[in-house]
């Protein structure tokens, strides 16, 4: 009776594992909708109709870029924790994620416990941007002119526990000088503000900035990746004026957990493919993107370890949201 209930049980089994790679293979059958939680012509929506359209034309579907923002990214994240765990609902991860799960203490979800790892994409540095007309011409002269005008400076951030926000929070910490934080829903509003004088300084991802710098819209001071960038060799790094300071911004595609393996798979090896076609390495160089392609259990290590190392500074800095 035992062996006949184990062969009837692995041919369940089987024709289970049958039915799930049969939908796999048809996947993806209907349109993909990609959460982005920002505004439009930010770095994380740049990054996702790049690669998106690409994923579109290689799958053979239409990948819908959802932009979702507010609440420090939280709003897009909860959409995505919530929706149908079946391949067509996509995540757009970014440090956010890892920093929120600290400096927001009553979130409805956990990260890392919600969502399942898809494909890494990039890692970009952030550039601390300034006013074209503000006085200071380095970093120094920044810390200069901001111990001077205690309070008077504004740095602004696409929300609430980006990495935007916490690398001018590790900044103040490294330097004793205050500067008032201003969040706003995406970066690109914050720095049209930058433009027009209303704000100060922005540690943004390169990709959302760099098109600006480039213009002379504003002036580029500081990369705060530990060395310079090949997309902006000129300009030195936070830690050639602050020793030990380095940020940067990492990206990926998360979907709920539960998708099927064999969905995520596909998700993951057409990523990596696409991060391998020299059309698309460029367009992300360009931005100053480098790819961190690799497996999904990799891709969630490197989560895990931002979110251990982002908590840290969170707490050294008592930064919290409600």
């Amino acid at each position: 009776m035992k062996t006949t209930r184990t062969v009837m049980l692995m041919a369940v089994c089987a024709g289970l594992c049958s039915v799930a790679n049969t939908f796999a293979a048809d996947y993806p059958v209907r349109s993909i909708r990609w959460i982005v939680p920002y505004v439009p012509a930010g770095t994380t929506d740049i990054l996702a109709r790049i690669v998106g359209q690409r994923l579109g034309e290689r799958m053979g579907q239409t990948v819908i870029i959802d932009n979702r923002p507010g609440a420090g990214n939280n709003i897009g994240t909860e959409i995505a924790v919530k929706s149908a765990p079946d391949g067509y609902t996509w995540f757009l991860l970014n440090p956010a994620n890892a920093i929120n799960a600290t400096l927001y203490p009553n979130l409805s979800f956990n990260f890392l416990n919600d969502m399942a790892p898809g494909a890494a994409l990039i890692r970009v540095p952030n550039v601390m941007t300034v006013m074209r007309n503000l006085p200071a011409k380095s970093v120094q002269e920044f810390i200069n002119y901001g111990k001077a005008n205690p309070g008077k400076l504004n740095f602004c951030s696409g929300g609430a526990g980006t990495s935007v926000h916490l690398s001018g929070e590790l900044f103040k910490s490294m330097t004793g000088i205050n500067m008032v934080h201003v969040p706003y829903k995406g970066s690109a509003p914050c720095i049209i503000d930058i433009i027009a004088a209303q704000n100060h300084v922005i540690f943004d991802n390169m990709p959302g900035v760099i098109g600006y710098i480039r213009n002379g819209d504003v002036r580029a001071l500081a990369v705060t990746t530990a060395r310079r960038s090949p997309q902006l060799p000129d300009v030195p790094t936070v830690a050639e004026t602050i020793p030990g300071f380095e940020a940067s911004a990492w990206f990926g595609l998360a979907v709920p957990k539960g998708t099927p393996a064999a969905i995520v798979n596909r998700i993951n090896r057409e990523v990596n493919e696409t991060l391998k076609e020299p059309k698309i390495m460029q367009r992300l160089a360009d931005l100053g993107g480098v790819s961190i392609a690799g497996t999904p259990a990799e891709f969630w290590a490197l989560h895990a370890m931002e979110t251990e190392k982002w908590a840290k500074v969170v707490k050294a800095s008592g930064a919290r949201v409600q």
